[in-house]
């Protein structure tokens, strides 16, 4: 079983929930941008949450399914079509052996997430199937995939088409993920050093917009916006960070590091996206406005440990729908 793809995009990599452990040697998490897509997606085929996903920036590849799976898209809206026929994100969806999957325009979001049925056959690096590009491990070679690449796949349950004169078949049911995406604005917990920024700062940090800037990728976003000062300019010794932390640079303009950022800075640590806003971060698109709202830990925590359990429900859910359409 396998996925060919037929015309390679922006990129396309594997990727799962990260590669957790190893910050202390230099080896960043990597991982999904949006964790939350990625967990639907493989929740809607029946798959582990944490299972590695295919993540796609536009334009994204063009593939050919060379067996018949059950799958689902979760995340942007590419305008995804099977066969020139417009197919449904948020369904798990049962695609014919030979259909091609194409996507035509970016409509929301910056990136959409595959999951098939049963997952991918990928490398793991370092207990995780993420895609390193730094050090070429995990994922498909530790590389973006490429034209006429083949993406096996594993057996599974539903690899079976039921209707053979479709191209697809959309199973009769969607999941209401409205709750797990925020707006615009992106709650964060003061960093060590939020206190350096003078009174003026941090007035114009907590009450202005900010554009997200082109150079902005897996890394980190860059953003635009009134120009921020510290009190005291001071040396700072580099010290660790992670994802969704708000760094203040030199010129004044902050960037938030995002899967792939380093594992250590030297540029002050203004504040921290909370935990459950960062899928939300990771579907905003270069020129997209976000502002900030200051919160506290204990809040941040309630709302991780809710997004948490309305994952486990919806995975419940999709479970047994699946298992009840298929045994009837």
């Amino acid at each position: 079983m396998s996925l060919l793809i037929h015309k390679q995009g922006l990129l396309d990599t594997i990727q799962d929930t990260g590669r957790y452990g190893y910050q202390h040697l230099g080896i960043n998490t990597g991982g999904a941008m949006d964790t939350i897509a990625m967990k639907i997606s493989n929740a809607l085929v029946g798959n582990s949450l944490e299972e590695p996903v295919l993540e796609m920036h536009f334009p994204a590849a063009e593939i050919v399914f060379e067996e018949a799976v059950l799958m689902a898209l979760c995340g942007a809206d590419f305008t995804a079509e099977i066969n020139g026929e417009a197919l449904p994100v948020l369904h798990p969806v049962m695609i014919q052996k030979g259909s091609v999957l194409k996507f035509k325009k970016n409509v929301t979001g910056a990136r959409v997430y595959l999951a098939v049925s049963g997952g991918y056959i990928s490398s793991e690096w370092l207990n995780s199937n993420s895609t390193n590009l730094t050090v070429k491990a995990g994922g498909f070679e530790g590389r973006p995939l490429q034209k006429n690449d083949r993406l096996l796949l594993t057996r599974n349950a539903f690899d079976t088409f039921l209707f053979k004169d479709a191209s697809f078949i959309p199973l009769p049911w969607s999941p209401n993920f409205s709750g797990f995406y925020t707006n615009h604005t992106f709650q964060f917990i003061p960093g060590a050093e939020y206190h350096y920024l003078n009174s003026v700062s941090a007035k114009r940090f907590e009450n202005n917009y900010f554009t997200i800037l082109l150079q902005s990728n897996r890394m980190g976003y860059r953003l635009k916006g009134e120009n921020l000062e510290l009190q005291n300019h001071k040396e700072m010794i580099s010290s660790a960070v992670t994802k969704g932390t708000i760094q203040l640079l030199p010129d004044g303009q902050l960037i938030i590091l995002l899967a792939d950022h380093q594992t250590t800075g030297g540029y002050p640590r203004i504040g921290h996206v909370i935990s459950s806003h960062i899928a939300s971060l990771a579907q905003m698109r270069a020129g997209e406005k976000i502002d900030f709202r200051q919160t506290t830990l204990p809040d941040a925590e309630e709302q991780l440990f809710k997004q948490q359990r309305d994952l486990q429900l919806l995975q419940n859910a999709c479970t047994f729908r699946l298992q009840s359409y298929f045994k009837n």
